[in-house]
C-alpha cells in the first residue's frame, strides 16, 4: 500500500484551525490582527486643542491695575495699592513711585531699593502680589449671558472667563468656542471645547491679555 505523506511538526507551531488563519502564511496580516488587538479603540473622546506658539504671558503693570505689597514684619508698609493714571503709586516714607511697564519683581526691588537707600529700613524684605491686571483686559462675546471685557489675571483660563460673563446660554455651541489671538502681529484662532474641559476630558485653555473669546450658536 503506499504509504501517506509525511508531515513535519516544528515545536512550538500548531496547524492551523479550519476557517483560520495561518499565521506562516501571512505574517503581515497576523501582525496587524495582534495590533488591533492589543490596542484599546480610540475616538469618542476630545483630542486636546490646539495650542498658540508659546510665548511669556506679559506681566507688567499700568494704570488702574491693583497689587498688594507686603514689607515681611511691617504692618503698617503692608498694604494695597492701585496704580494711578499717571503710572504711579503713593508709598508710605518713600513717596510716589513709577511702576507702569514693570513686572511685580521689579517693583519689589525698587521698593526694597527706595526703604533701604533712604534709611529707613535695613534689609528689608518686600513681595508684590497682582490682584487685578484692568489695564489688561479679554473679550467675551456671542452665546455668554453677558457679553463684555474683563480684566485679566495671572493665570486665567477660558472657563474662567466664560464664568465672568455669566456663563452659557441655553442655545450656546459650548465645544465651538473660538479663541483669537494676535501673535507677532497677526491673528490666530483656535477651537476650544469649553464644554469637554469643564468636564475634566481635556486638559484648560490659559488665555493672555487681549483675548478674544466667542461663543457661537449651535446648530439645530
Amino acid at each position: 500500500m503506499p504509504r501517506a505523506p509525511r508531515t513535519t511538526k516544528v515545536r512550538g507551531l500548531s496547524p492551523p484551525a479550519a476557517g483560520g488563519l495561518d499565521s506562516r502564511r501571512f505574517p503581515m496580516r497576523a501582525l496587524v490582527l495582534s495590533l488591533v488587538v492589543s490596542f484599546p479603540a480610540c475616538g469618542g473622546s476630545e483630542r486636546p486643542p490646539p495650542h498658540f506658539p508659546p510665548a511669556g504671558t506679559d506681566t507688567t503693570l499700568g494704570p488702574s491695575d491693583i497689587f498688594d505689597v507686603r514689607v515681611y514684619d511691617e504692618p503698617t508698609l503692608t498694604n494695597t495699592y492701585r496704580v494711578a493714571e499717571d503710572g504711579t503709586i503713593d508709598f508710605p516714607l518713600v513717596g510716589r513711585v513709577a511702576v507702569t511697564g514693570m513686572r511685580p519683581p521689579e517693583i519689589a526691588d525698587l521698593l526694597r531699593t527706595r526703604l533701604q537707600d533712604g534709611g529707613f529700613l535695613t534689609h528689608p524684605q518686600v513681595s508684590v502680589l497682582v490682584k487685578e491686571y484692568n489695564s489688561k483686559r479679554i473679550s467675551v462675546f456671542g452665546q455668554v449671558q453677558h457679553p463684555g471685557n474683563f480684566p485679566f489675571t495671572e493665570r486665567m483660563h477660558v472657563v474662567q472667563a466664560i464664568s465672568l460673563a455669566g456663563g452659557f446660554t441655553a442655545i450656546a455651541a459650548k465645544n465651538e468656542t473660538i479663541v483669537s489671538r494676535r501673535v507677532n502681529g497677526r491673528e490666530r484662532r483656535v477651537r476650544v471645547p469649553v464644554e469637554a474641559i469643564g468636564e475634566g476630558e481635556v486638559a484648560n485653555f490659559y488665555l493672555r491679555p487681549g483675548d478674544i473669546i466667542f461663543v457661537p450658536e449651535r446648530a439645530f
